[in-house]
């Protein structure tokens, strides 16, 4: 497991930390719209924390067995049941609702575990076959005529 960001947030967090969530899976290999779509549902995580849980949590984010994880915990009251199932799209009028649909929708897997004491949210996505493949080593040195100057 290597760990990528851990952090707590509040609302002002929001953006700086979609920003920094997308920087570090664009790291890890996700790109085009498979990294758009797990930035959009980590992002839906958090802001369901800031406006549903008491305005902040706490946000980890890894890699682990070639998948990238993030995680979204509060202290909230729990998502009520008929939420966490998101298998039916809200109505188009509903002004909830669609943050746990879209998450469902989005990530290659999905986890909630929610009650009384706060709610937990596991979204998974696979990451490209070759993004773990470490890279190849470079030997740079300075070839003692410039500076400047550097050899491979």
């Amino acid at each position: 497991m290597r760990t990528l960001l851990t952090q707590f947030f509040a609302v002002h967090d929001v953006t700086k930390l979609r920003r920094a969530v997308t920087e570090q899976a664009g790291s890890c290999g996700l790109s085009g719209p498979r990294l758009d779509d797990f930035v959009l549902a980590v992002h839906e995580s958090v802001v369901n924390a800031v406006q549903h849980a008491g305005g902040h949590g706490h946000f980890k984010l890894w890699t682990v067995d070639g998948v990238i994880r993030a995680e979204t915990s509060d202290d909230g009251p729990g998502i009520p049941d008929r939420y966490v199932d998101g298998s039916r799209r809200p109505p188009d009028l509903s002004s909830t609702g669609r943050g746990i649909f879209l998450m469902r929708r989005l990530c290659d897997e999905t986890d909630f575990r929610t009650g009384p004491g706060g709610t937990t949210v596991q979204l998974t996505m696979r990451l490209p076959r070759d993004s773990h493949q470490r890279m190849r080593r470079i030997r740079v040195s300075a070839d003692g005529r410039s500076p400047r100057r550097f050899t491979t």
